[in-house]
């Protein structure tokens, strides 16, 4: 795993100049991302989504690699085509260099809109790392809820009032549907939390397959806090076990950061304007609801590491 020290010393791949939010989760774990990735040439795709908005207005662009913009829908598919391409112009010898290829998408345009288009990259075991950056929603397009979004968030689509208390279904697990699919490697990881990132880019790009990462990456005017609160948001979840660290390897399961005093999740969610109405009067049911289901995919976190270590 390369230093902190190294790391400074590599050319950024994400480059300042974008158009992103003050404070923006995401910014920073591209960043982060592609400077573990800095050791090799490397192409990524990017699907319609906050960072692709943000980051390639003609004529500039923040990305100092190659980059292929994709619809919505198609992120892994065009990364899969590039790395199918790139190994039959190497059998040829008309490339002789190592390549690598990163798929980047939203939660909308991962979990829902390019989930097909994911596992049939992963099925066919195209040697490439896929990214997700959940940002909790539709972000891009007004705060639209998506099957990322946590329950009872308020969205534009799923607003919090006498009818409902904002979105009325549990947050998608896409990481443990991935990991259904026998990748090469699988985790989820933070911006917060920036080595524990870098090493799983650098492991999930060594390892020889399909590879994902799920990055929680708050978003400022989405969630509703202060624009110097994104890494302490990102630390929060972390440490209410809202968003386990962990990784996933030849069937292995490893938590990389257990609470010894975890938090309860009403710090997280009190931290959030998103979460402003479950504080009101006759609402603490739903905070119960909300830490029940936390620590009940928590221990099921817990068994799956302690039955797959023996």
């Amino acid at each position: 795993m390369a230093s902190l020290k190294e790391l400074t010393k590599r050319s950024e791949g994400f480059v300042s100049g974008h158009r992103a939010c003050a404070g923006c989760g995401a910014s920073a774990a591209f960043r982060q991302i592609l400077l573990a990735a800095a050791d090799k040439p490397t192409v990524a795709s990017i699907c319609t989504g906050c960072m692709e908005v943000v980051s390639t207005i003609f004529p500039y662009t923040a990305w100092n690699i190659n980059l292929v913009h994709s619809a919505f829908e198609n992120s892994a598919a065009t990364a899969a085509g590039m790395e199918a391409a790139y190994k039959a112009l190497k059998r040829k010898g008309k490339i002789d260099k190592d390549i690598q290829f990163i798929a980047f998408g939203g939660d909308g345009g991962t979990y829902d809109i390019g989930l097909q288009a994911l596992s049939g990259a992963i099925e066919r075991r195209h040697n490439m790392l896929y990214v997700c950056y959940d940002n909790g929603a539709y972000m891009n397009t007004g705060y639209q809820r998506s099957s990322a979004t946590p329950y009872c968030a308020h969205t534009t689509t799923s607003p919090a009032g006498t009818v409902i208390p904002g979105k009325a279904e549990q947050r998608k697990d896409l990481t443990e549907i991935i990991i259904a699919h026998n990748p090469a490697y699988a985790a989820q990881a933070t911006p917060g939390y920036y080595m524990d990132l870098i090493k799983k880019v650098e492991k999930a790009l060594a390892a020889e397959g399909p590879s994902f990462i799920n990055v929680l990456a708050p978003c400022v005017p989405g969630w509703g806090y202060q624009t110097n609160q994104s890494m302490e948001m990102s630390k929060l979840a972390v440490q209410t076990r809202f968003w386990p660290l962990y990784e996933w390897q030849d069937g292995v399961y490893k938590i990389n950061m257990n609470p010894r005093e975890p938090k309860p999740i009403k710090e997280f969610l009190q931290a959030q304007a998103r979460f402003r109405h479950l504080f009101k009067k006759g609402n603490e049911h739903l905070v119960e609801e909300i830490q029940t289901e936390i620590d009940k995919r928590w221990e099921a976190l817990l068994r799956k590491e302690q039955a797959t270590n023996g």
